[in-house]
C-alpha cells in the first residue's frame, strides 16, 4: 500500500537521492546540497513543500511544490516542480498517489489551482498530466534575470 507524508528532515538524503537522479534525466547536474534542502524545506522561511511517498518504510518518490499567485485575481496557486517516482515502482501508483496528496495539499493551503511543467520532448509526461486532467496552457514568453 502507498502512503504520502509531508517530508521530514530526515528525508533530505532520500531527496537528494530524487534530485540528482532527475536532473540526470533531464542532462543537467544537480548541485543541491543537505544544507540547501534543510534551508528551504525547513528553515526560517520555508521556501517550498516536499511530500513524499513510501511503501511499507522504503520511499518510493516524492513531489516537490511551489507557491504561485495570480494577485489581480485574489488566487494561490501551487507548482508541482518535481513528481519523482523511483525507477523500480514506476507504473505501481506512486506517482497518482503523490499528485493527488499534491492537489490535496494545496487545497488545504487554499490553492485553486495547480500549474506542472514538462520538457517539451517528454510526450509520456505531457500525456500523464493530460490523463490526470491537466490542461495545456499556451506557451508564453518568459524572461530571467540572475541577481
Amino acid at each position: 500500500m502507498i502512503t504520502t507524508r509531508p517530508a521530514a528532515p530526515s528525508d533530505i538524503p532520500a531527496l537528494l537521492v530524487g534530485i540528482t537522479q532527475l536532473a540526470t534525466h533531464h542532462g543537467d547536474t544537480a548541485t543541491a546540497t543537505a544544507e540547501t534542502l534543510a534551508r528551504d524545506l525547513f528553515g526560517p522561511l520555508p521556501w517550498m513543500h516536499a511530500l513524499m511517498a513510501e511503501t511499507g518504510q522504503s520511499v518510493t518518490g516524492y513531489a516537490i511544490l511551489l507557491p504561485l499567485a495570480q494577485l489581480q485575481f485574489g488566487k494561490r496557486g501551487m507548482d508541482l516542480h518535481h513528481l519523482f517516482t523511483w525507477p523500480e515502482h514506476r507504473k505501481t501508483g506512486t506517482g497518482r498517489a503523490l499528485l493527488l496528496a499534491a492537489q490535496a495539499y494545496a487545497r488545504d493551503l487554499g490553492c485553486t489551482y495547480m500549474t506542472v511543467g514538462t520538457h517539451p520532448d517528454n510526450t509520456d509526461a505531457q500525456a500523464y498530466y493530460l490523463r490526470h486532467g491537466f490542461t495545456p496552457r499556451a506557451p508564453s514568453p518568459r524572461f530571467a534575470l540572475m541577481l
